[in-house]
């Protein structure tokens, strides 16, 4: 008989920092059978797809929903997804379900709700049947994990890398680990550690200190202990203000809970001694600005993490680009997304000039006020591409990527890449399918922390990460904390 398994995704990275809501709009929503439209992709779901087919299971598609990082969601949305799977499960479970498998960010905060994958897992296990039906899942490694996503699952898996050039392989295992589960009749508990720690996502870099020490010394515990079956390092993320955010540890375990409780207590004091390695500080934008003329060559990127899209930030933030005028540096370009200056521009031919203003709109902190000035005409497009590297941080929501409509301008020795669409800086090819070659250019202002150096490490010459005001913020005691759990390093000061 084959396994009937239930699959569902639900993902967004909420920065409750930043004004309004993320709105069922904003949702890519795949209903059903249109979710194996994402077979053969680089996403996510398209590993569990992947295993499901190796398998041979019977997939019920439920839904998948996810949006671009941003605000608070709608309670609408929680509404929808959740109303859609009721409604499978009622229809699935009189037939029988094996297993239930889920495509989640972990850090998803709506109006009502500070831990929407938790409650979500909860009211799963009390529908009809679905108690003890072993439940696994994907998260992303900045999910704030916690007590409840812990207590009503079996095995919830994160990414291991950061920038997450292995978010579709880790869906492979998460599902490769239900299909154990099905078969062998096991069912793990998890266990969950959560040290007084938040870091900013610099802190988060898997290839850095103190992260690099925490996976390795993860991964040993796994090799050294096969009653575990996964061990989760989460950065968390620092721009949702809920009581649990930060930094976690988890564990997929068949033998005692506390006996795997003190082996990821061992982590937790690996990451309060390294506290301060993971509290990153950029640097003043104007000694950057000093730094720039020491290099012949480029590109040099401006790394503004305060501004970062994949965080929820507006991307509309000016600092950098009125440094970059106000030094007059030629060769540079920065992407800033500001659709109403879009539509002001799209009418006029390549060549032809407007006096605009640009970026500095969305009212965040640290956004500024809007630059004004004439820019030329360069080209216009859909704003549509396809991923340069599939193992590109932004792969786990598949290899085409939208901008929305976007114009590429010109003033003096700057080129404006303008979009309708918050477009994480993850990937090359968002440059190129606008004309512009990034490895041609002396500067490249960069609106994101860590996740764009898959991309971009390959052909910078220098990077300078910048402290700049901003809703994802590198100093972390810049923002308006009301929930967070306290004392907190390094909100406050620890014994």
């Amino acid at each position: 008989m084959k396994k009937r398994v239930l699959l569902a995704g639900l993902s967004h990275e909420t920065n409750t920092f930043v004004r309004g809501l993320t709105s069922l709009a904003d949702f890519r929503i795949l209903p059903g059978e249109e979710m194996r439209q994402a077979e053969g992709d680089a996403s996510t779901l398209a590993g569990l797809l992947e295993v499901a087919r190796e398998r041979d299971w019977e997939v019920i598609p439920v839904v998948h929903m996810g949006a671009t990082p941003g605000p608070t969601v709608a309670d609408e949305v929680i509404g929808t997804f959740w109303k859609t799977f009721e409604a499978a499960a009622a229809r699935a479970i009189p037939q029988g379900v094996d297993g239930i498998l889920l495509d989640m960010h972990g850090a998803m905060v709506s109006q009502s709700l500070p831990d929407v994958e938790g409650e979500l897992l909860r009211r799963i296990r009390r529908l009809p049947g679905l108690a003890d039906v072993p439940l696994c899942g994907v998260l992303d490694l900045h999910g704030n994990f916690t007590a409840a996503m812990a207590q009503h699952s079996n095995g919830l898996v994160a990414y291991r890398q950061n920038p997450h050039a292995d978010s579709r392989q880790t869906a492979v295992e998460a599902a490769r680990l239900l299909d154990r589960l099905l078969h062998t009749g096991e069912r793990p508990a998890m266990v969950w550690e959560h040290p007084p720690i938040v870091w900013p996502p610099t802190g988060t870099g898997t290839a850095d200190e103190p992260m690099r020490s925490l996976e390795a010394r993860a991964r040993e515990i796994e090799a050294a202990h096969p009653e575990i079956l996964a061990v989760n390092v989460f950065g968390g993320f620092s721009f949702a203000d809920i009581p649990e955010a930060g930094l976690s540890f988890s564990a997929v375990t068949l033998g005692a809970p506390e006996a795997t409780h003190s082996l990821l207590k061992e982590l937790s004091a690996l990451a309060l001694e390294r506290k301060e390695q993971g509290n990153r500080m950029g640097m003043p934008l104007e000694e950057a600005m000093q730094r720039l003329g020491r290099h012949r060559e480029g590109p040099v990127l401006l790394v503004e993490p305060a501004d970062n899209i994949g965080g929820g930030a507006p991307g509309d933030c000016t600092p950098v680009l009125r440094a970059l005028l106000e030094h007059n540096v030629q060769n540079a370009a920065v992407c800033i997304n500001d659709p109403e200056t879009v539509q002001a521009l799209w009418n006029l031919a390549p060549g032809e000039r407007k006096r605009v203003a640009v970026g500095g709109k969305s009212g965040e902190i640290g956004a500024t006020e809007p630059v004004r000035l004439e820019v030329e005409m360069v080209s216009k497009s859909d704003g549509r591409y396809t991923l340069e590297d599939p193992h590109s941080h932004a792969a786990g929501s598949g290899r085409h990527q939208e901008m929305g409509p976007c114009v590429v301008v010109r003033h003096a020795g700057l080129r404006l890449l303008l979009t309708s669409r918050k477009t994480p800086p993850f990937d090359l090819g968002q440059w190129r399918s606008q004309g512009i070659h990034p490895e041609a250019l002396f500067v490249i202002g960069v609106k994101a922390a860590v996740a764009h150096r898959q991309a971009y490490n390959k052909i910078a010459k220098a990077s300078y990460t910048l402290d700049t005001p901003g809703p994802c913020a590198e100093n972390l005691r810049r923002l308006p904390y009301q929930h967070i759990q306290r004392p907190i390093y390094p909100l406050d000061e620890l014994p």
